[in-house]
């Protein structure tokens, strides 16, 4: 069983994620096939990733911490994540409705715990 690593992630502008994700693969001992596999996507994927031709979701950003062992908090100053802007714009205006219903539900719910 390995040991998890405790990290604060600062991230303040989303053009430092690629060098990030290659850094904590390869000190994981990762290939990018490896993280890859255990992310369920493609070895394209991470290496786009890495080489900064797109952008990783911040949930598999989340994730790609879990999978290389690291755990921390992960914050990136506000910005533009063009994924979730793609997604967002791919979806019907009923689904972008519920989205932003589900999100207040979410902060709702954080407030309480807070």
């Amino acid at each position: 069983m390995h040991s998890v690593s405790h990290i604060k992630v600062r991230l303040v502008d989303l053009s430092q994620v690629g060098s990030a994700i290659r850094s904590w693969r390869l000190k994981a001992g990762l290939s990018q096939q490896q993280l890859a596999t255990r992310l369920g996507t493609t070895q394209s994927a991470v290496s786009r990733w890495e080489n900064g031709r797109d952008e990783p979701r911040l949930s598999t950003l989340a994730a790609i911490l879990r999978e290389c062992e690291l755990e921390g908090v992960l914050m990136v100053e506000p910005g533009i994540d063009r994924a979730q802007l793609r997604q967002q714009l791919a979806l019907t205006p009923r689904q972008r409705a519920e989205s932003v219903m589900n999100v207040n539900r979410l902060r709702a719910i954080g407030r309480r715990t807070d």
